[in-house]
């Protein structure tokens, strides 16, 4: 059975983002920052109130009120509201797998060097979160494919990309299946760009040489050092690419308070490792490495590439029933 492929409906870019301009207005997403920084996230709905533990108000408050009003509750508690920004949202949206975090996000789109009509191609979309950023990389005029292999992930990322964007996006389409064989069935196309968080990238090393054009960037998203290893050695014996690159962003926030200015003790620590490398011209096999490896670098046991193997938390049916019916009810 061929892969289902869900291709949106053209609309406008711009059209999503004028909803997010100018007065708020009944079914805008509005961020409450309270006077501690602590956020709420509510839907705007005429007659609705947003309810605390230091009082209330009726959204009617805030429905025409400019961006950057500030509402105060029945017990004096002021809350600014603004707009999400896409990091924002990324952080709090429903979400089946895990996501890419924004500073990993912005990352990918510099290091790839993605750009507006660049051609991109994305395995898998999870729960849509690098997604929405690759869209706004690319523009109206690029074309991103998403590819992910379970359906279920699909209908959450499709549902928290539209909802970011107000409607469909006209470069997206939205691919489930298999990565080799939705590059197949694109035989006719070449991608610039090639963007992989799966378990096991290195299976599509073959798939993303087809891909992509000569000079093409792969990048991967990786949450584990085996992971990053087996991919870059399985690149290394492919010969087909550029000597890899890896690497890894930690953000540390400060507390900027008068002369009280220190690290915050929290931080985004360790979410992903990133590696690179792009796609040699046809017949071309990279030039062998003078750097030499240390003894014992090299391991020939097998090892068995599991999510649980790795460590990461498997995503229940039942939470992704709950996630998938808070959707449809909006």
């Amino acid at each position: 059975m061929p892969p289902a492929q869900v291709k949106w409906t053209p609309v406008s870019e711009a059209t999503g983002a004028a909803q997010r301009r100018g007065p708020f207005r009944a079914g805008d997403r509005v961020q409450l920052a309270d006077t501690r920084g602590r956020l709420n996230t509510i839907v705007l709905a005429a007659g609705q109130t947003f309810h605390s533990h230091r009082g209330s108000f009726s959204h009617d408050e805030l429905i025409g009120a400019p961006e950057g009003s500030v509402v105060a509750t029945s017990e004096g508690r002021q809350y600014v509201a603004m707009r999400p920004l896409l990091a924002d949202f990324v952080l709090s949206m429903p979400r089946g797998a895990a996501v890419v975090y924004p500073k990993d996000a912005g990352q990918i789109v510099q290091m790839a060097d993605i750009y507006p009509g660049a051609r991109v191609i994305e395995a898998g979309a999870g729960s849509g979160a690098l997604t929405m950023s690759l869209l706004r990389a690319v523009g109206d005029q690029g074309r991103l494919v998403s590819v992910e292999r379970r359906e279920d992930f699909a209908v959450i990322a499709r549902a928290n990309v539209e909802s970011w964007f107000g409607g469909p996006h006209p470069a997206w389409t939205l691919a489930v299946g298999d990565l080799d064989g939705i590059v197949r069935g694109l035989e006719a196309e070449t991608f610039d760009r090639m963007v992989l968080d799966m378990l096991a990238p290195w299976e599509n090393v073959a798939a993303a040489f087809r891909a992509l054009a000569p000079g093409g960037v792969l990048i991967a998203y990786l949450a584990t050092t085996t992971q990053l290893s087996r991919l870059v050695e399985t690149l290394r014996q492919d010969g087909r690419f550029t000597e890899p690159e890896a690497w890894e962003a930690v953000v540390r926030g400060w507390h900027v308070e008068g002369l009280a200015v220190r690290p915050e003790h929290r931080m985004i620590g360790h979410t992903g490792f990133l590696m690179r490398a792009r796609r040699l011209a046809q017949g071309v096999k990279a030039p062998e490495r003078r750097r030499r490896p240390a003894p014992g670098a090299y391991d020939a046991e097998a090892m068995e590439w599991t999510p649980e193997a790795l460590g990461e938390r498997v995503v229940s049916d039942r939470k992704l029933r709950r996630v998938r019916r808070s959707l449809e009810t909006g």
